[in-house]
């Protein structure tokens, strides 16, 4: 009985994870304008799911790292009551955060669960260095890291367009018909006029190779917004796919495909409200301001996958756009400062969540 509760408590999870980060990937496409909601969503859903199956091959370690081996007794990480306590724990917390929309971390509820229900367990025997040095330094360093490298790469990039001689113009969309005018106003702006809703959205002009500039930059958009989503199926699921370890009788990837899937669910589902904090509220973008944010992003999340480093994708995506709006100073700083307290709050309240039910699942079982 306590098995399938384990099993329906890390789908639950899963879910969770979806609803609050499936839409981070391609929160740029939609925020510059690049395309709508619906179209977004369903390319981070294809592209994160294809990250989750080559978690087969790529992110072995994380699967160990998350189910707690090393941060407590083997005997305890063997106990199927610890991970449903994990799994539930970090799920509600997720799942709260989603309601609100706001973007947290479920590898930072997962380490605040692991910390809870494992203190609770063994007390002083909890391994607390390794809970600093493998968890906690890549979760706080990793938005700094993404902040930096976003404000330096889109600098960057900045200078080269405009020594290339590549212009923007502003796009303004009146009813269906496009028009093009010599005023810089940034992308996603819109306002009533008399004639009907009127939006304004940056186009960048000239050729490359023969190829229109703007064709090529929403190509290597959604390219980029295709890597972030992969990187994030490929980092998340094995975590959550740890907990079900102590399932001895399932096969590790079928634990991946059901995590994989129940994370696609939760994304179609319940991103909307989250997918538009990140799109639309931390700063207003352009076409190329969004490429630079998910190039970067995905960039420090693979390799972070790849090395078995347990980063935040939501902390990644939300620092490498702070630092694109830093740059344009275009940064919302009260949203910012919204989204830091519930990081803040993300290990505490997932740390007394799964320490009450950890308590209440040793005296039921």
């Amino acid at each position: 009985m306590i098995l399938i509760v384990l099993f329906l408590s890390a789908c639950f999870l899963a879910y969770g994870n979806g609803a609050n980060d499936n839409f981070k990937g391609v929160a740029t496409l939609f925020g510059s304008g690049t395309t709508n909601y619906k179209r977004a969503i369903t390319w981070a859903t294809i592209t994160t799911l294809l990250g989750s199956i080559s978690a087969f091959f790529l992110a072995g370690e994380l699967v160990k790292n998350f189910s707690g081996k090393g941060l407590v007794p083997d005997l305890l990480v063997q106990s199927p009551e610890f991970a449903v306590s994990i799994a539930l724990g970090a799920g509600i917390t997720v799942l709260l955060a989603t309601k609100i929309g706001m973007p947290i971390s479920t590898t930072h509820a997962l380490v605040g669960a692991l910390f809870g229900s494992g203190v609770v367990a063994v007390g002083t025997a909890f391994n607390f260095s390794k809970l600093a040095g493998t968890f906690l330094f890549p979760l706080i360093a990793s938005p700094l890291m993404a902040a930096i490298v976003s404000l330096v790469g889109y600098t960057i990039f900045r200078k080269l367009r405009r020594a290339s001689g590549i212009t923007k113009e502003t796009a303004i969309y009146v009813g269906n018909e496009p028009q093009v005018a010599p005023i810089q106003v940034l992308a996603g702006s819109n306002s009533q006029s008399k004639s009907g809703y009127k939006q304004t959205i940056e186009k960048y002009s000239g050729n490359l190779w023969g190829i229109s500039v703007q064709k090529i930059l929403d190509s290597a958009h959604y390219l980029s917004s295709g890597v972030v989503s992969f990187s994030r199926g490929l980092n998340d699921t094995p975590k959550i796919a740890g907990l079900l370890l102590v399932i001895q009788t399932l096969n590790i990837q079928i634990s991946l495909i059901s995590i994989g899937i129940m994370m696609a669910i939760g994304g179609l589902i319940n991103a909307k409200r989250v997918g538009h904090t990140v799109s639309k509220k931390i700063t207003r973008m352009n076409h190329g301001q969004g490429f630079t944010a998910n190039l970067f992003t995905g960039l420090l999340v693979t390799t972070a996958s790849i090395h078995g480093m347990p980063v935040s994708t939501t902390h990644v995506s939300v620092g490498s756009i702070f630092g694109i709006g830093t740059v344009t100073k275009n940064a919302d700083i009260k949203v910012i400062k919204n989204i830091l307290f519930s990081w803040l709050l993300t290990l505490p309240v997932a740390a007394i969540c799964a320490a009450l039910i950890y308590l209440g699942i040793i005296n039921i079982f």
